[in-house]
């Protein structure tokens, strides 16, 4: 996939605005997949930026041939091979012990340990990076089972879920600040309303965070305040409520709307229609999908056809900072969702400045 002419990183508003934050909050990345030629490129630019130190995992010999035939300078890019590396014996170790806890063993300590995904997730969880990258080679499904295997979760989320950030100056609607935040996109089939509140409020705190100002949250649906009276719509709805609640009792700012229709979501002129009696809005910085089939169909659309640039997954409901990109992913891509997952790192220690949680 090819970049258009607005995602350059001179013309992206977005990624200027991260970079601008990381340059004094740098961060250390893990790519569990580093023997790429677009993790090479993504991990230079970030190191020519001054926003993160990469640190890429896979064979050191190939990483170092592939960087040598593409002529991509490897200063300040830690390359690590997990079967040689010092932490292996004691990442086994501790694999082991988490074992001791679990009702179902997750395998040979050695032979996981060995697996990039699994050594990447450790580094992240025992402080030894800020924010871990995957899945530009690997199936979903092994690069989720690593990070659900090997970090803690968050006490107060239900279930993880992934969030997909999109931009695209040629669009319209697309969120106030030509930005915007979908979920879940990558994990759950249908969650219920408590999820669904959840995912809102967690998506809407990320987006407070990366964009700095108030928030407005649309609780998608086929129905517009009641509009249809189905089930799905009326789960959307409830989950609407509960999570207005939940950002009413920690006093956050984020506005949240549903059930709502996309159109009245994301175009004013549409909700002035459909909305008469409402006040006038703006368009929605997050929208909450009520499935993982919507969701995912309209990212892909938005990406494929509509020519949006989206910014991995972020993987939220960790207890550290996650991002998933698809094996489809361009070296931009790449980069954008390493800064990503780096702003939120920002966040993670903020909040947790002796690293526990």
């Amino acid at each position: 996939m090819s970049s258009s002419p607005d995602t350059t990183p001179a013309a992206n508003p977005v990624i200027n605005h991260l970079l601008t934050q990381l340059r004094n909050h740098p961060k250390r990345v893990v790519f569990t997949e580093g023997e790429d030629i677009r993790v090479l490129r993504a991990a230079a630019r970030l190191v020519r930026e001054e926003v993160v130190a990469p640190i890429l995992l896979g064979n050191r010999e190939r990483i170092r041939a592939l960087a040598a035939e593409h002529g991509i300078p490897l200063t300040f890019i830690h390359i690590i091979d997990p079967p040689h590396a010092t932490d292996f014996k004691l990442f086994c170790q501790r694999v082991k012990n988490m074992d001791r806890y679990r009702s179902n063993s997750i395998g040979q300590a050695e032979e996981l340990v060995a697996k990039p995904h699994y050594f990447g997730a450790l580094m992240v969880q025992y402080g030894q990076a800020d924010a871990i990258v995957g899945g530009n080679q690997a199936l979903p499904a092994a690069y989720f089972r690593a990070l659900l295997h090997t970090i803690k979760p968050l006490p107060h989320v239900p279930k993880i879920f992934g969030v997909s950030i999109l931009t695209g100056k040629h669009l319209q609607n697309l969120g106030e600040s030509g930005i915007i935040f979908m979920a879940d996109s990558a994990l759950n089939p249908t969650p219920d309303v408590a999820e669904l509140s959840a995912i809102a409020i967690e998506t809407g705190k990320l987006a407070h965070h990366f964009l700095g100002r108030k928030i407005r949250v649309a609780m998608l649906s086929h129905s517009t305040k009641g509009s249809a009276s189905t089930a799905d719509a009326k789960r959307m709805a409830a989950a609407a409520s509960l999570a207005q609640a939940e950002a009413h009792r920690q006093f956050l700012e984020i506005d949240i709307e549903g059930e709502v229709q996309a159109d009245v979501a994301l175009d004013p002129t549409a909700a002035e229609i459909k909305t008469p009696a409402a006040e006038s809005r703006r368009s929605a910085d997050v929208l909450i999908f009520p499935n993982l089939d919507a969701a995912h169909i309209s990212l892909k659309l938005l990406q494929h056809v509509a020519g949006a640039r989206s910014y991995g997954q972020l993987i939220l409901g960790l207890a550290r900072p996650a991002a998933q990109v698809p094996r489809t992913a361009d070296e931009e891509t790449i980069f954008g969702t390493a800064a990503a997952v780096s702003v939120e790192a920002i966040k993670y220690h903020q909040l947790y400045p002796d690293g526990g949680i």
